[in-house]
């Protein structure tokens, strides 16, 4: 039986409201990360204005709160409720506390937080290379650690929020953390983002049973967003120069975040997992990066790549 398609109406200008347009979804739960800026925000307000119980998961409860508080300023009186929780993914104490704290079913959960292209090499405290541990690991954590609840809910999804950037790089296996290769600001993201795809790749595999589905997405390149916000200009400058960096049409923000809303509960993917999706569609398989702005390398959807990082990623968060 092939899986179900999307709609011809859905594309690279849709919108999350307009994907969630006459969807229910009161009575579910969601947990949203990076959720008090940029596309989070849009991806939580589609959510909850479709009936959702969202909790904003953010390193600043402060800024969390902020932000919750201006959607129920703009949201309907039959939107779901919105709470904050504090999650820092580079501190694996709170990916801790977030899971110990969540108590029943949970349907939605959007791996949506990030960092992109910090100049300089940058550790957590133990000692993983920050972009890997915050992209990938800290997620990972988090999955697992709610993969109880997601098993409880009826068909819960997973939304690993990846990028057109993982096609600078593959996981490096036999060098995650830049301790013998020069570090690389590109490089370190591809590798991370081609972490959250390998991922979703993964737990639709192994959580098939529990009736999870797992899908990577790529957003788009959205400008008004802080995921940029470590980045040095004058490198991106001189990357953009060489033509290493060909970036997609830009996109608002609000269309930035339809194909996270798609994935996490638009009825007409029910059962799609273990893809990669941009644009509101399934994406094409690139063979090489040169000029490509859309699509998925297969490296980062192979399952043999995926087992191997399922097992380096549970030893280093153990």
């Amino acid at each position: 039986m092939s899986p179900p398609q999307t709609p011809r109406t859905f594309g690279a200008t849709t919108t999350a409201a307009e994907v969630l347009d006459g969807v229910d979804l009161h009575g579910r739960r969601a947990v949203v990360t990076g959720a008090s800026s940029g596309i989070g925000v849009e991806t939580t307000r589609a959510l909850a204005a479709a009936g959702a119980d969202v909790t904003l998961a953010v390193r600043d409860t402060d800024a969390g709160s902020r932000v919750a508080a201006r959607l129920e300023g703009e949201l309907p009186s039959i939107s779901g409720q919105l709470t904050v929780g504090r999650l820092d993914l580079a501190d694996r104490s709170t990916v801790a506390a977030f899971v110990a704290a969540w108590d029943g079913p949970l349907d939605i959960l959007v791996n949506n937080a990030g960092v992109m292209s910090p100049p300089d090499l940058t550790r957590t405290p133990d000692g993983r290379e920050w972009q890997f541990a915050v992209n990938h690991l800290g997620h990972f954590a988090l999955a697992a650690g709610l993969h109880p609840a997601l098993a409880a809910a009826d068909g819960a999804r997973i939304v690993s929020v990846s990028s057109i950037g993982h096609l600078f790089s593959p996981v490096v296996f036999d060098d995650l953390d830049y301790r013998f290769r020069p570090y690389d600001p590109w490089t370190s993201y591809g590798q991370s983002k081609s972490a959250t795809a390998l991922f979703a790749a993964g737990a639709a595999k192994r959580w098939a049973d529990d009736g999870i589905t797992a899908n990577a997405v790529m957003p788009g390149n959205i400008g008004a967003t802080s995921l940029g916000r470590n980045m040095d200009p004058q490198q991106v400058a001189a990357v953009i120069a060489t033509g290493e960096l060909a970036l997609p049409p830009e996109k608002a923000v609000e269309q930035g975040a339809a194909t996270s809303v798609l994935m996490a509960a638009s009825p007409t993917v029910a059962g799609v997992t273990g893809r990669y999706f941009e644009d509101c569609a399934e994406a094409k398989p690139v063979s090489e990066r040169a000029g490509a702005v859309a699509g998925v390398a297969p490296y980062a959807l192979d399952q043999d790549n995926a087992a191997r990082l399922w097992a380096v990623s549970e030893a280093f968060i153990r």
